[in-house]
């Protein structure tokens, strides 16, 4: 049985957190009960949900190595939820420890985790800002301090486009982060898909999960192939495209994913600023 953690200030372990239902999924113990029966009730639909989350947080850990071997020395990672187990950071800095890395989040909790990690750290720092203002992500002091916008820089949006409405204007605030970015830049992203006719079980119950996840979180949308491509829209998509997360460059001797449900469901790409 999960003991819950203390709330730090400012959290309401009431009501479900979209970082710690991630945790959750993860195997973490940074979450509470209200957090843990959200994800139960989409694991009673897609048992499978824990290795969709794994898959999303080794994308993450392929990306970074990929693109930091390609000559990326700062990241801005949006939405970074908890800090857990191959953080982009730690990865990043087993390549080269002056990689510069900022975290964004909006949850306090995430605040609180990431700056006590972070406490010695003068390579990386997590600050408090919400993707729904760019702008002001843009312009914070803490991403300024670390993040040079006159050298290429890898922009991280894992997992936190598909928690944006339609009406919320989700491929506007993607394009002003763009706009921002110099060329030779990359955007790397994964998003819940919602893949139709082409895999019509999983498209069933990806619909399903997604009425489960506007009910307990508030946010959730899974999105057509064309719909998620059109956040890349004028960029360079690199290989192997936009696709399931176990199929983006796997590492060799990669075992099969053990995904079913949520394979075609959880999406991801990189594409490259020209």
């Amino acid at each position: 049985m999960v003991s819950d953690i203390p709330a730090p200030p400012g959290v309401d372990p009431t009501r479900p957190s979209i970082a710690r239902v991630y945790d959750y999924m993860l195997g973490g113990k940074d979450n509470f009960a209200v957090d843990r029966q959200a994800g139960d009730a989409a694991a009673r639909i897609t048992p499978d949900g824990p290795q969709a989350a794994r898959a999303n947080r080794a994308f993450l850990g392929r990306v970074v190595r990929h693109l930091a071997g390609e000559g990326i020395r700062q990241f801005l990672d949006i939405g970074s939820g908890l800090p857990t187990q191959g953080n982009v950071h730690e990865i990043a800095h087993q390549i080269d420890p002056n990689i510069h890395v900022v975290y964004v989040d909006i949850d306090p909790m995430v605040l609180a985790h990431g700056r006590a990690l972070l406490s010695d750290n003068r390579t990386t720092t997590v600050v408090n800002a919400d993707l729904h203002q760019p702008t002001e992500i843009l312009d914070h002091p803490g991403v300024r301090g670390l993040i040079d916008f006159t050298r290429p820089v890898g922009l991280l949006l894992m997992g936190i486009l598909h928690h944006f409405g339609d009406d919320e204007d989700p491929a506007g605030v993607a394009a002003t982060l763009y706009d921002a970015l110099p060329s030779g830049s990359y955007v790397a992203i994964s998003h819940f898909h919602d893949p139709g006719e082409a895999h019509p079980d999983a498209s069933r119950k990806a619909l399903e999960v997604e009425r489960i996840f506007n009910q307990t979180l508030g946010t959730g949308r899974w999105r057509t192939h064309d719909e998620i491509m059109a956040y890349l829209a004028g960029l360079e998509l690199i290989e192997p495209g936009l696709v399931p997360l176990p199929e983006w460059r796997p590492e060799p001797g990669t075992k099969p994913s053990t995904q079913t449900d949520t394979y075609h469901t959880f999406v991801g790409g990189v594409a490259r600023k020209a």
